[in-house]
């Protein structure tokens, strides 16, 4: 298929084949298959064989394909890796095989969840930060060694001035942000201001337009077709070039049931200690002011083949938008 934009695919463009394949992470390599398949750029995915012959593997199909590639991967934990975590040892050699394959940056998360749902109380949290920092300053020496810029993602973990005091504390020209438009709903922030803030920081983008509607335990938030949704794509499209004019954009079109957020139940607010009652008026406002006419996608009750033509169907659908409307044809 003729190239039809420049953008890129994450993973969870097609969840219904990464959540196919073994440990869930759909390789980059294929990932650049499927966006071939769709007119795309690019992609933003995972490492799942950290082998050199892999990666000269990879670098063939990439240059091929004229494509750019981005990986993801996991933070290191020092002394002993701990579930899919590697050691030290083990990310630098990520790093050099993700370098080999020609990625032009890396993507990591500092929790592999949404705060809201792993953490009980505010110590829980602080006790995780305390294990990311470990993480991240295990990380920092390596990615500059090896000028390979990391992209920690604001992954419905970190509030936004949290996550620019901890970028403001590294000072790494090769530590940044992986920069997901749409996750800091989630935690009450304002999805413009965070854009704003994190995009002078940011290597790598997870592009994505969101719905919300509200529910008696706080609201759902679903991602949709890119200009369907309530963000002001056009201005954060504008914002993220003005302050970072070569990074890339990587559509993160994920279609599932919608998520909750309970933020009018106690549980919700237990690990923060920087939210208020009025970061939940405003956040309830932005969902009354922008009611959407069509419903949540929804994939209860989908068989396989039609979750997967429905992924194709929203994925296009952000294509022609994103090409029309915000240059990214």
């Amino acid at each position: 298929m003729l190239r039809r934009t420049t953008m890129g695919l994450t993973p969870d463009s097609f969840q219904s084949i990464r959540f196919s394949t073994p440990g869930r992470i759909l390789s980059a390599d294929r990932l650049m298959l499927l966006a071939a398949d769709i007119g795309a750029a690019g992609a933003h995915g995972g490492m799942p064989d950290v082998s050199f012959e892999w990666a000269r593997r990879t670098r063939r199909l990439k240059e091929e394909l004229d494509m750019y590639l981005e990986i993801q991967t996991f933070l290191p934990c020092p002394d002993l890796g701990e579930g899919p975590r590697p050691d030290p040892a083990g990310f630098e050699h990520a790093v050099k095989v993700a370098k080999e394959a020609g990625a032009t940056s890396l993507r990591v998360v500092c929790l592999l969840g949404r705060r809201y749902e792993l953490m009980t109380s505010l110590a829980d949290w602080k006790d995780a930060v305390a294990g990311f920092h470990r993480q991240i300053a295990a990380a920092v020496p390596i990615v500059e060694r090896h000028r390979m810029p990391l992209g920690i993602e604001n992954h419905k973990d970190w509030r936004v001035e949290q996550q620019l005091a901890l970028l403001e504390q590294y000072s790494s020209e090769y530590l940044g942000v992986c920069l997901d438009t749409g996750n800091n709903l989630a935690v009450l922030d304002d999805p413009i201001e965070t854009v704003e803030k994190l995009a002078p920081w940011t290597f790598n983008v997870h592009f994505k337009d969101m719905a919300m509607e509200e529910c008696e335990s706080g609201f759902l938030l679903s991602e949709v077709p890119l200009g369907e949704g309530m963000l002001d794509m056009p201005r954060i499209t504008e914002t993220i070039r003005r302050a970072r004019p070569d990074v890339r954009f990587s559509l993160e079109m994920i279609v599932r049931d919608p998520l909750l957020v309970p933020c009018l139940t106690d549980r919700f607010w237990a690990s923060f200690d920087d939210v208020n009652g009025i970061h939940l008026a405003r956040a309830l406002s932005r969902i009354r002011t922008s009611r959407r006419g069509a419903p949540l996608p929804r994939i209860t009750g989908l068989d396989p083949d039609q979750r997967l033509a429905l992924e194709h169907e929203l994925v296009d659908r952000s294509i022609k938008y994103a090409a029309e409307h915000l240059g990214l044809g």
